[in-house]
């Protein structure tokens, strides 16, 4: 009886000491959440953000400059607070990285959301229809989640980790062309064109020379998406930003694509380099890349 009586004490001390341990402010071990769950968040997320966008695109918005050819729209901003808004008030905790606002530092969780609320901003301001909504996940540090949505097209691509990539509920994969004289290529050029030497105008010089054509749509996220669906064969382009590839490199990856920077070294959105492509030509794209400038 007494041995039963100090069991029993000694349980009831234990318990008391494990409520005071979570009432003490120590925190607790992530949520686990779905993938699923997650994407039909971004999905949500992003379809907001996108009916925002076509809203003021309809009714009108005001535009500012951060330097003489790089804008920003009040309608960057609203999108940016609807998919800020939205993913927030599901996953409190998770950390956020967006174009406009930077960094949110409040975020405990290895989920970080990185945002670009409108890709494609000259193209919107112009009325050219070509820009979207680009929402990517980071788990530790790697991309495990993209959506991309074009609202001018009503076009969602999608992709989680290891399961594929797709437009719309359709599977997407790259396109099968084998050299670089029979491909179709895309690139961008950086805001800061005007004052840096390392604007990629001596590349696309040299591709203009070596494919078939080359585009420039002004948005790296449907540019990513347009590899991964085969629409292009590849893409480059130098100094880009993490929201600029967060989404889209991860659609690209899951359709069949390549990543890698222009040392063809595994793709960090964290860098300023970016090669994209459907696997077959990306040695040849390298191989241009990487000869010397052109002397003028």
């Amino acid at each position: 009886m007494i041995i039963r009586l100090v069991l029993t004490r000694v349980a009831g001390i234990l318990l008391e000491a494990s409520l005071v341990v979570l009432q003490s402010g120590v925190p607790s071990p992530c949520k686990s959440h779905s993938h699923d769950t997650l994407l039909q968040a971004a999905v949500e997320a992003g379809q907001a953000a996108g009916a925002l966008l076509l809203r003021y695109a309809e009714t009108g918005f005001r535009i500012e400059y951060k330097n003489p050819i790089n804008l920003v729209t009040d309608a960057d901003r609203a999108a940016e607070q609807c998919v800020v808004d939205h993913l927030r008030s599901r996953f409190p905790d998770h950390q956020f990285l967006a174009e406009e606002q930077g960094r949110y530092e409040d975020g405990t969780s290895p989920y970080r959301w990185i945002i670009d609320p409108l890709d494609g901003t000259t193209n919107f301001a112009h009325s050219y229809p070509a820009y979207c909504v680009s929402i990517g996940l980071e788990y530790d540090g790697r991309c495990i989640i993209g959506v991309v949505f074009d609202p001018s097209r009503n076009e969602l691509f999608t992709a989680i980790e290891h399961h594929g990539a797709y437009v719309n509920d359709r599977p997407l994969h790259v396109s099968e062309t084998k050299t670089l004289d029979s491909s179709l290529l895309v690139t961008g050029f950086a805001y800061d064109i005007r004052e840096t030497k390392r604007n990629n105008l001596d590349h696309f010089a040299k591709f203009a020379l070596k494919a078939q054509g080359l585009r420039r749509t002004g948005s790296a996220a449907l540019d990513l998406c347009y590899v991964a669906a085969g629409r292009f064969d590849g893409f480059w382009e130098v100094r880009l930003n993490p929201w600029d590839m967060a989404a889209g490199s991860i659609i690209a990856r899951e359709a069949g694509g390549r990543l890698t920077d222009f040392s063809g070294k595994d793709l960090s959105i964290y860098g300023q380099e970016l090669v994209a492509s459907n696997g077959r030509i990306h040695e040849a794209m390298l191989a241009v890349l990487n000869q010397a400038p052109s002397q003028t």
